[in-house]
This record gives C-alpha cells, structure tokens and sequence, in this order.
C-alpha cells in the first residue's frame, strides 16, 4: 500500500508540472492576460463605449512563440487598415446595399491578396464591412484602426516583457519518442528473424514501420514549433545551433525510418518465400538479433545526442553511439559472411537478402557521427549564407564592426 500511495500523491503534481509545459495551456494563459490588458487600454485611449477591436487583436496576435506575434501583428494591422481605406473610399462614393455590400467584399479579399495580408485576408473584408456598416464612418474608422494598434501593440509588448518559453524541450520529447519507437521495432525484428515467422507477424511488423510517417509529420510539427520558439527570442543565446542540431537530427531519423520500413518488406517478402520454414538458419539468426539490437541502441543513443543541450551528456551519448556503430558494422560482417555461405550452398532469394544487408548500411550511414558532423557545418554555412542574402545591410553593418574591433585591438599596446 505505501508504494502505491506515493505515486498517487505526486500524479496530481506532475500533471500539473505538464499541464504547464503543454503550448495550448499556455497560450490559452498569455492569450486570456493579454486580451484583457488590451481591453483595458482600448477603454482609457479610445471613445468606443465596448472597445473589443483592441482585445480581439490581442487575442489573434499573441502568439505561441515570439517569432508568431511580430509576423502576426504585422498582418494583422495591414489588413485591418487596408479593410478601413476601402470603406471610406466606398461610403464616400455609395451607401450601403446588397450590391455595394457584395462589391466591397470582393474588392477587399482581391486587395487583401495584393497587399500580402496572409491568413488575415477575410479580415480585410470583416472591417470594412463593420466600418461602412455604421453611420459615423470616419469616426468608426478611426476608431477601429486605433482599437487595432492598441490590441497589436499591447500583444507585442506583452511577448517582449513576457518572453515566451523555449519548446525545444517538447520538441526533444517528441523526437526521442520517435527514435524509441524505432528502437522497439528494431528490437521485435530482431525476435522475428529468430525461428519461424508467420506472414500475418510479419505483415505487422510493416505496418507498424509504416505508423512511423504519421509519426514523423507529428514531430516535425512540434519541431517547427520549436524553431519559431528560438526566433528572435531574448532567452535563448544560440537559437540557430539549436535549431539546425534538432533539424538535421530529425532528417536523419525521418530517413532511417524509411529504409526501416523497406527492411521490413524485405523481410515480409522473405516470410511470404519461407512459410514452412524459417528465416533464416539458427546461426545466421542470432548473428542478426545481435545486428538488430546493436542498431536499437544506436538509434536511442543518437536521438539522446542530438537532443541534449549540456555538453557532458552529449559526449557521453557521443561515445555510446560510436560504440554501437561500431559493434553494428562488425555485426554486419558477420552477417554478411554467413549470408554469403548460405546463398552459394542454397541461392534462394538471394536478392532479398543482398537488399537486406544494403538497408542495414544505410542506416548506419544516416547514423554516422562524422555524417552528422558534416550535415551541421553545411547547414549552418547555408543558414549564414541565406541570412546574408536575406539582409545585406545588416551583414555589412556587422563587417564594419568586426573591423572597428580588430583595429581597436591592433592598436592597443
């Protein structure tokens, strides 16, 4: 009874440690705060008895990451003060009718389309149709541009006091619950090959790889998160390391479990060849469960690599994974020798067998950890190169100073 009592006492604590963690409960927390603050604002500065332009805007620009509330904000006002220029112009030339009501709507998402509003396009049209809609229209206009700014500014200032937090630890999550998957399936492959295999285990075991894009597309989301996150955010020193160390790790996992999912139609092939018998003979199958579970490890190894931020740890996961790469490849050998007496004494299905070992060295290659190091050294160049085309002034701002400063140390005695 004691052991089940404490972990009862800690469920509600650690629901709520999560609960604190989860994007959607703090953007419904930051959204909730800054609407209201917004409101407050709109009522001390504008003439509008119910001001809700301002918390409204608030709400949509307060975003999960501070990268979100500036592209947003900046949106968002476009569209608004361009929905507000298209009424005036119209209630200047007509009143409001159907046909009128029609022809503003029109011209507003075809505007909206010109001036790049985004996602904010039908916001185009919403204002101008609320402002053309009242009798006071350059007063309602005003009004609503200014309610709009309140709500912007309030929902910008509100992310830039209140920096929102880092989700580069969900993303982390998310990417070594990935790669345990893939370690579980590696694992079960390795149970297979052992003994007979039914084609319905073995068909199983495909479609489980096959899970693994669902899977993918779901991390992949988090990890975008995660990158507008780092944006421009005043907690975070190194937000591109970061980003580019996680994105090039998931593009690793993304291809393994490819080559994962065709290891497992070579061996679901391989069963539909053998249903009497099995795999592979005992001493070829347990040279392979050892190749598998090799690999399992490598994977979970690689995930923590990639996914650590202390240095310590890194190293640590660094080391375990050349270790497991290295006990993989000779694994493989063994393999591959013992594969290769096999075909010549009964060729049978030698091609599935070639196509195993050819999967096997691809995702050891995906794994390799001089592989890794290189990808990183070559996105970082391309994120560095795209940044400066991006920004050319700034980059020669930067140069400048980086002279300034080499000159101020030349000098000094």
């Amino acid at each position: 009874m004691p052991e089940r009592s404490e972990p009862e006492r800690t469920d509600p604590l650690l629901s709520f440690v999560r609960w604190r963690r989860e994007p959607v409960a703090v953007q419904t927390v930051r959204s909730t705060v800054a609407a209201v603050i917004a409101y407050v604002v709109a009522l001390w500065l504008s003439s509008e008895p119910a001001p809700l332009t301002a918390p409204l805007t608030a709400l949509l620009v307060v975003q999960v990451t501070l990268y979100a509330t500036l592209t947003t904000s900046m949106r968002r006002v476009n569209a608004v003060v361009v929905g507000v220029v298209i009424a005036i112009g119209f209630s200047a030339l007509v009143g409001l009718t159907w046909w009128s009501l029609g022809l503003i709507i029109l011209a507003s998402l075809v505007i909206g389309r010109f001036v790049r509003a985004g996602e904010f396009v039908p916001e185009v049209a919403i204002s101008a149709m609320l402002v053309l809609g009242v009798t006071r229209v350059a007063e309602t206009a005003w009004d609503r541009v200014l309610e709009t700014l309140i709500g912007a500014v309030v929902g910008l200032l509100f992310n830039v006091l209140f920096a929102p937090p880092v989700w580069v630890q969900p993303a982390s999550e998310s990417i070594e619950d990935l790669a345990g998957r893939m370690r579980r399936l590696l694992l079960n492959l390795g149970e297979e090959v052992t003994g007979h295999t039914p084609v319905p285990e073995a068909a199983a075991r495909l479609h489980e790889a096959r899970k693994l894009d669902h899977d993918i597309v779901q991390v992949d989301a988090s990890l975008r998160q995660a990158e507008d996150s780092l944006r421009l955010n005043p907690r975070v020193k190194e937000g591109l390391l970061f980003r580019v160390v996680l994105r090039t790790g998931l593009d690793t996992l993304e291809i393994s479990a490819v080559v994962l999912r065709t290891m497992c139609r070579t061996l679901t092939d391989l069963a539909k060849a053998r249903t009497r018998e099995s795999l592979f003979p005992p001493e070829i199958s347990a040279a392979l469960r050892d190749l598998f579970r090799h690999m399992a490890r490598a994977v979970d190894s690689f995930a923590v690599l990639i996914t650590t931020q202390v240095s310590v740890n890194a190293d640590e996961a660094e080391e375990r994974l050349v270790k497991e790469l290295a006990a993989s490849r000779a694994s493989r050998e063994v393999v591959a020798h013992m594969l290769l007496d096999a075909v010549q004494e009964h060729p049978r299905q030698w091609q599935l067998h070639g196509a195993l070992l050819a999967e096997v060295d691809r995702i050891l290659d995906e794994l390799d950890v001089e592989k890794r190091s290189q990808r990183l050294v070559e996105e970082l160049d391309r994120q560095s190169r795209e940044q400066r085309e991006k920004y050319p002034l700034a980059d020669k701002l930067r140069g400048r100073l980086r002279v300034g400063r080499t000159r101020d140390r030349t000098e000094q005695p």
